[in-house]
């Protein structure tokens, strides 16, 4: 259980075990050789639209709160990278923005880097895992455009398909379906004995034929996962591992609590507002095994910070109180937050 010790914009949250390493640059393994020639090394790079899922997938896969999540799109603006230690094998996930076009970079106020970070980060992995939104009736029956041009840019690449949110299905003939017309019946350019056929559509393709295994999962009940972890194993080759046991994260620690509020103030602000606020990290320290953080929320006018503070500051109270446990989550410490608003000055 955990303790909360309120004060103004901000929660104290005491609980959990001991400090864990969870976010450090990159140190290398330490080892000997007869241990390293025992270790495997697998990289995959983790793309799909935005909302499917991507950061919930990763966490899951981790057994641990990484990547920053939220119920809107665009939560994750850059690629980060995930460490996963099974067996004798090393899995890092590259957390990717979802695909997007020019349009959406300006709706959303998006970094010019969205359309180059999924690129990045396949060139640097050894397999590709596109993951699929099958909750949504009005997309599901198709990859969308951006996926079927990015797998055949990258069609040298091994790669397979996870049917995410299937808990949101009630039939399994939907489901099976999904999979005929998602890989046009086939694997690895082979149709599937038994499959039904897919008519093709050479103007429009709605999907790929390559996929070398195809899941269904849900990642937020974990219903799937431990398959996808067994074929990852395998796919694996012997190589030294690049983190040392205990990290978690590329990312820093300040990069994590920035996400951390920006996805919450996602969560909490509707429509388009959230995509127009800002957060800085003002400080960071960490004192007797207790880490204290302060962040502003940069507005775009006064009407703007008013509705991110709420009435009595309420809601800037509750977001500050969802951040503390998402970071006690993460860091697996206790957490002092506390976030303050400010109105963007006019140069």
């Amino acid at each position: 259980m955990f303790k909360r010790v309120f004060s103004k914009h901000q929660v104290i949250l005491f609980g959990g075990s001991k400090p864990i390493r969870c976010f450090t640059s990159n140190p290398r393994v330490q080892k000997s050789v007869e241990e390293s020639s025992q270790e495997k090394l697998l990289k995959i790079a983790i793309i799909g639209v935005p909302n499917a899922g991507k950061s919930t997938f990763i966490n899951r896969l981790a057994n641990h709160r990484v990547c920053p999540t939220s119920s809107k799109v665009h939560t994750t603006r850059t690629a980060s990278r995930t460490i996963v230690n099974y067996n004798d094998t090393q899995m890092i996930f590259f957390d990717t923005p979802g695909l997007v076009t020019n349009r959406e970079l300006h709706k959303h106020n998006l970094e010019s880097s969205f359309t180059s970070a999924y690129a990045h980060a396949i060139q640097h992995s050894n397999i590709i895992g596109v993951l699929h939104d099958v909750s949504n009736h009005w997309t599901r029956s198709e990859l969308h455009p951006t996926v079927l041009k990015t797998l055949d840019r990258y069609k040298t690449f091994p790669s397979f398909l996870v049917l995410n949110k299937i808990d949101t299905l009630r039939s399994k003939r939907v489901l099976l379906d999904l999979v005929d017309k998602l890989t046009l019946s086939s694997l690895d350019g082979v149709r599937r004995k038994g499959a039904k056929e897919v008519e093709v559509d050479t103007k429009k393709l709605i999907g790929w034929a390559n996929f070398n295994r195809v899941f269904m999962v849900s990642a937020l009940t974990g219903n799937g996962m431990e398959g996808i972890m067994n074929f990852l194993n395998r796919k694996a080759t012997t190589c030294p591992w690049e983190f040392t046991e205990g990290v978690h994260s590329d990312q820093s620690t300040e990069t994590l609590i920035q996400d951390t509020v920006r996805a919450r103030l996602l969560d909490f602000m509707p429509q388009e507002i959230p995509y127009t606020l800002e957060c800085e990290l003002e400080y960071l320290q960490k004192v007797r095994g207790v880490l204290y953080a302060s962040v502003q929320v940069i507005c775009p006018n006064v009407r703007i910070e008013k509705l991110v503070c709420g009435g009595a500051d309420g809601k800037l109270h509750q977001i500050t109180e969802r951040v503390s446990s998402d970071l006690v989550e993460a860091f697996r410490m206790p957490i002092s937050i506390t976030i303050t608003t400010t109105v963007r000055k006019n140069e």
